[in-house]
């Protein structure tokens, strides 16, 4: 597999851009892993692309599963570190590898997977695409033999995330109905001729989701819609048929949409993958990579025998593709959660349930997760450090995420997980999710399930959400004792950071806006507070985001968190959209010397009358623009010192939050 070309940043900031040097490489987070000061009592192993056997030395390396066993055979009676080492190279997994508490480092010493010095292994799940020859001349259409008995929804060619094959739509040109489209212009009867119509879905990207609906059949003008993706993709809010902003609208994966350079379709019957090349790409030549595997990593335990005392290093981690939309599509409601399974609506909820309803309230305390790549679950004392993350078909790393988003089994349960240093691009979804969304997330029927304790620390996060754009580059829940700092995140279609979930409706005693709306018919009203407390989002560079969706931010915020921060990070450019967001039932946030520099509205509370937004300090902080709408003295907040800079004329005090928002120089390559 090539490296990856990576995107610099935008220019304009006061030092170099982290983006615009070298990303992270595996190699150099391997270096980084390695710096610290050896245990003399460090057993190591050797691990090849092509070893065999169970001597698992430098001479006779074994394979991963070989030094799995090895490991497992050591553990139980650790006296200092076991190093597994990983020479250069790609291991083609076939299954995803997964580590329980038989995995687990003992007596206090730790389990590491890492690279070689100066090596970077790729841990894949795809299969490269060879023996390719031209199909189609005049359209420059060419195919490769890459077998049957599997889906993707991504494929990626030197490096960069390929387009799908897909069809622009215009919105207008459709009438929707309980049952999926009628066609309101002959410009669309060329979709009457598909010859596998059954493969294909309706994408549309909206407000603050980015739905997928997979299409059952079409003819005569008809599209008819796979249920229940259908009804659950047209109730709620920011719906298919009734988005509150429309972006793109596109009918995707037909061969015959196979008309712009980058696009491919698998038609899986056959096992024929079709490309067509952009400009000076060489298919004899080109690394082409098709995902098997629907995620990679999975670490997880049970509560009580987790994981534990487990590190990955200087590792390349690629090559995955959820396939969960193919069959339910992907009824987002924001930021990887979705609707799943059958549920009673209103028979005229095309009208009546396209800014919520009672009915679509049933479904919200039962929203499902996306599920990561890398997964960690029911697991302590975990870390990552120096990785890449690139080339993946969903959210990079979850950390604690619902019962649901982990192949285990087991949900949530995260204690001392460390992500340092790490890199994530040219992703599907998202880079790093902490934390759940359902009851035992917010209000635990065990307290082993609390995520806590977390530190998410200079990862460089860039051009990742490329397929779900309702996803950010760092997303924490329901979490406890959450640090996020030093990271840098940027090219993103939605909002940078975001922290807490569940609009205010699962804080103590509840909200009035969902006792308006329905929701306590099918969940408590909870008179105790939530898990999410004293988390810190500190000295993040965050910028150029927001570029294709809308109602997001650098810094977007949900429900009440005692005793929680924002200081010292550095928004710049949130394409016209806000610095600060403060959402519905925001609560007890402290916003300190942070600095927004070409933003709209640099903060902002959805403080309704019948919510309980507020208790929110602002204290310090430098912007390019007066305008918000959380005012000193109101509904609790505290508004002081705010400093509105012209000319681009920033005091020194931020300029040194500026200069130091990002990568901190240690982590840098």
């Amino acid at each position: 597999m090539r490296p990856t070309r990576i995107r610099p940043a935008t220019r304009g900031r006061l030092r170099t851009s982290l983006a615009a040097v070298t990303l992270l490489t595996a190699s150099a987070g391997a270096v980084l892993a390695q710096a610290g000061p050896a245990s003399a009592a460090t057993t190591t192993l050797h691990v090849a692309p092509d070893g065999t056997g169970t001597a698992c030395s430098a001479t006779h390396p074994c394979s991963l599963t070989g030094a799995k066993t090895r490991v497992r055979a050591l553990n139980d009676a650790m006296t200092g570190d076991l190093d597994v080492m990983l020479a250069g190279g790609t291991y083609r997994l076939t299954r995803p590898l997964t580590f329980t508490s038989a995995d687990s480092g003992t007596h206090g010493h730790t389990v590491t997977w890492k690279a070689a010095p100066g090596a970077r292994p790729i841990l894949t799940g795809a299969q490269r695409a060879t023996g390719w020859t031209r199909h189609d001349a005049a359209k420059n259409i060419w195919k490769a033999d890459v077998g049957t008995g599997f889906d993707t929804r991504q494929l990626y060619v030197d490096g960069i995330q390929a387009t799908r094959a897909r069809s622009t739509i215009n919105r207008s040109d459709l009438t929707p109905t309980t049952s999926g489209y009628t066609f309101t212009s002959s410009s669309l009867n060329y979709l009457n001729s598909l010859a596998h119509p059954g493969r294909t879905e309706i994408h549309g990207v909206n407000s603050f989701t980015d739905r997928y609906s997979p299409v059952s059949g079409i003819s005569n003008g008809t599209i008819t819609m796979e249920q229940p993706s259908w009804d659950n993709n047209t109730f709620g809010y920011d719906t298919l048929t009734q988005p509150f902003h429309a972006g793109a609208f596109s009918i995707e994966n037909a061969y015959e949409f196979l008309d712009a350079e980058g696009e491919w379709y698998l038609d899986d019957n056959t096992g024929t993958l079709y490309y067509k090349p952009r400009s000076g790409q060489d298919m004899s030549t080109a690394d082409v990579e098709v995902p098997k595997l629907q995620s990679l990593i999975r670490v997880g335990g049970t509560y009580s025998s987790p994981a534990t005392h487990i590190a990955f290093s200087g590792l390349q981690f690629s090559g995955t593709s959820w396939l969960g939309p193919n069959g339910h599509g992907y009824a987002n409601q924001q930021t990887g959660a979705y609707i799943s399974g059958t549920w009673d609506r209103p028979a005229d909820a095309l009208t009546s349930c396209q800014v919520g309803c009672k009915l679509f309230e049933a479904t919200r305390p039962h929203w499902h997760q996306m599920p990561s790549a890398v997964q960690v679950s029911a697991a302590d004392h975990i870390t990552f450090t120096g990785n890449r993350f690139t080339q993946l078909g969903q959210n990079a790393l979850g950390i604690g995420n619902d019962a649901n988003a982990h192949a285990t089994g087991v949900g949530l349960g995260t204690d001392t997980v460390t992500a340092l240093g790490n890199s994530f691009d040219q992703n599907a979804g998202g880079g790093i999710a902490a934390g759940g969304i359902q009851a035992d997330a917010h209000h635990p029927g065990d307290t082993r399930m609390t995520n806590r304790n977390l530190t998410l620390s200079n990862n460089l996060i860039h051009d990742v959400s490329l397929d779900y754009r309702d996803m950010s580059a760092i997303l924490a829940t329901y979490v406890n004792g959450a640090t996020i700092a030093h990271n840098e995140v940027y090219n993103l279609p939605y909002s940078g950071i975001n922290l807490g979930y569940g609009w205010g409706a699962n804080d103590a005693g509840g909200s009035r806006d969902y006792l308006d709306r329905g929701l306590y018919n099918y969940q408590p009203v909870y008179q105790t507070a939530t898990t999410a407390a004293n988390n810190h989002v500190t000295d993040n560079y965050i910028h150029d985001v927001m570029q294709q969706m809308t109602d997001g931010a650098c810094m977007y915020t949900l429900s009440a968190s005692p005793g929680s921060t924002l200081e010292r990070n550095y928004c710049r450019n949130s394409n016209r959209w806000i610095g600060i967001y403060h959402d519905e039932g925001s609560r007890n946030f402290t916003d300190t010397n942070n600095v927004f520099r070409d933003t709209g509205r640099w903060a902002n509370a959805n403080a309704g009358p019948t919510n309980n937004t507020g208790a929110l300090t602002l204290r310090d902080n430098w912007t390019a623009n007066s305008d918000t709408n959380i005012t000193d003295g109101i509904r609790g907040n505290v508004v002081t010192g705010t400093v509105v800079v012209t000319d681009g004329d920033y005091p020194a005090g931020a300029r040194t939050v500026m200069r130091n928002a990002g990568i901190q120089p240690r982590y840098r390559p």
